[in-house]
């Protein structure tokens, strides 16, 4: 019988090269055809999905630290690997009414910002940041409207709100509105744009921003789609990849890289936050030891 699941290397252990642009997934971790596909010169692309990820940075006692959360293996994106929240941009992240409880920048600006000729598409790429930071760590990027909320009565209610908003019964409005919180678009800091590579079936056009959560946020992930996180200094991850003890797609390993050596998040943030960011589509060529993903400079 065929296989009807469209070939991809999206669940595919990529390994460190001695360039750090170029990464290899090796043969035996390729799906049957891929690599011929990759030199499929007819090859028509899929039309990539609008996507946000956000990197959660906490300051600890030797520096920033970042989220990574652990892909479960059966996934169908990036299997087993270690990722920064994220996820497609819904409809309702691009909704006009979201306005009234999103704080920061206008939409104007994140349409300039981010490149975009259309505010509430800008708009989308933010607020998808923010929920699905929510959806999938249980960390709120918010400011609270009400005065002397008790903590534990707020967990519970946001706890119940992150259900329901996993499934489906409500948006992330609704979760603003009835916990009396506004989103903290001034939180987040763009600080990347990538372009899933042609041969992929699934290809994403993903907006990447960075955001500092308190030292004591707890992290609960969502375990339909993750097994485990871990705090973690920028160039000590990048380092762990390229000794093979974490599996990182290019994205998350140059986003780390954009990340390491600032030694606050006010250092990063006033660094980064007016910096250029050039959309990055890196292309795949095969070799002989499997089909290498390269990152252009």
């Amino acid at each position: 019988m065929t296989d009807p699941r469209p070939l991809s290397a999206a669940g595919a252990a990529r390994r460190a090269t001695d360039d750090p642009n170029t990464f290899v997934i090796p043969s035996e971790h390729l799906p049957p055809g891929f690599a011929e596909k990759v030199e499929d010169a007819g090859l028509v692309p899929a039309v990539p999905r609008p996507a946000a990820t956000v990197v959660l940075v906490r300051e600890g006692d030797g520096g920033l630290e970042a989220l990574l959360l652990r892909r479960h293996r059966r996934s169908g994106f990036a299997a087993d690997a270690w990722v920064f929240p994220g996820g497609v941009v819904d409809a309702s992240d691009r909704a006009p009414n979201v306005l009234d409880r999103l704080d920061g920048p206008p939409p104007a600006e994140w349409a300039r910002r981010l490149g975009l000729d259309d505010p509430a598409e800008a708009i989308g790429y933010v607020v998808a940041a923010i929920r699905e930071a929510f959806e999938e760590t249980g960390i709120l990027l918010a400011h609270s409207d009400r005065v002397g909320d008790a903590h534990a009565q707020a967990a519970e209610s946001l706890a119940v709100a992150r259900r329901a908003l996993l499934n489906e019964v409500v948006t992330l409005r609704d979760v603003a509105v009835g916990n009396g919180v506004r989103l903290a678009g001034g939180d987040l800091v763009y600080v990347g744009h990538w372009i899933t590579p042609t041969p992929e079936p699934r290809r994403y056009d993903t907006r990447f921003f960075a955001a500092r959560v308190p030292t004591d946020a707890v992290c609960e992930v969502h375990d339909a789609e993750m097994t485990d996180h871990v705090w973690l200094p920028p160039g000590e991850a990048v380092e762990r990849f390229r000794h093979g003890q974490l599996r990182l797609l290019p994205p998350t390993v140059h986003t780390l890289q954009r990340l390491d050596g600032y030694p606050s998040w006010d250092a990063l943030r006033a660094a980064l936050e007016a910096a250029p960011v050039p959309a990055i589509t890196p292309r795949m060529e095969r070799r002989p030891e499997g089909v290498a993903i390269v990152v252009p400079n």
